[in-house]
């Protein structure tokens, strides 16, 4: 693999979850035999061309520590920030140590463990043909309405070329965090990676990924990743 291929990962972890009305962040709750966060470091770090993964966590953390994977050689931590971009922005100052800016970085959800081989492999393969990179993201399937201040129907939106932004989403370690940079800057709080390429005039690609690559936001959606996952090989 030559510098200019090398792969690298960052997971945000400091979120709190409060939709959940758990008694810890979503990330740290069981699912299939592990926490949520563990299933999604596993399939990082069962790809190969993913040299490390830096995880940004709660400065005041206590579940972290209690984690096997938390002492991998491949797993380093970073401090979490305030909102998302933040965590992204200090997992890439610490990766910026070890890695060069032309080096790629997939950026994904501690809260998406369903995540597939399949996936990753497109993404990686795609991405690396555009200068800007690219996002997993799924077309918009259901009709979407606008609503006015009242909670009415204002308007039906037009879905044809609507999508899902998923993750990872990847992009070289050095333009993204110039981009991160410059929104937070701007007192930008961005609520993905791409929002903030988007803003530094990146144009980045749609690279369509998987229904089942889900975010844990709500209560019963443990439930549906759990069905995932046992759907997925590998898991019984």
């Amino acid at each position: 693999m030559t510098r200019k291929d090398r792969l690298w990962a960052v997971v945000p972890a400091a979120g709190v979850g409060r939709r959940m009305g758990a008694d810890r962040p979503k990330q740290y709750l069981p699912l299939c035999g592990a926490t949520v966060i563990e299933h999604t470091l596993r399939r990082l770090l069962a790809f190969p061309p993913i040299q490390a993964v830096v995880v940004a966590v709660g400065r005041d953390d206590p579940y972290w520590r209690e984690l096997n994977l938390a002492d991998s050689e491949r797993v380093h931590r970073a401090p979490g920030g305030a909102e998302r971009c933040h965590s992204v922005l200090n997992a890439l100052e610490l990766l910026a140590e070890i890695a060069g800016p032309a080096d790629w970085v997939l950026v994904h959800d501690a809260a998406r463990p369903c995540l597939t081989l399949e996936d990753l492999e497109r993404l990686v393969a795609r991405a690396r043909t555009s200068v800007s990179g690219g996002i997993l993201a799924v077309p918009v399937r259901d009709t979407l309405k606008r609503d006015d201040a009242g909670g009415h129907i204002l308007e039906t939106v037009d879905r044809s070329r609507l999508w899902h932004a998923l993750t990872p989403q990847m992009f070289r370690l050095g333009p993204l965090r110039e981009a991160l940079r410059e929104a937070l800057g701007r007192n930008l709080v961005v609520t993905d990676e791409a929002s903030a390429m988007e803003y530094a005039g990146h144009r980045p690609l749609l690279i369509e990924g998987r229904g089942d690559n889900i975010k844990i936001t709500r209560p019963e959606d443990l439930a549906l990743a759990e069905f995932f996952l046992h759907r997925q090989r590998g898991y019984g």
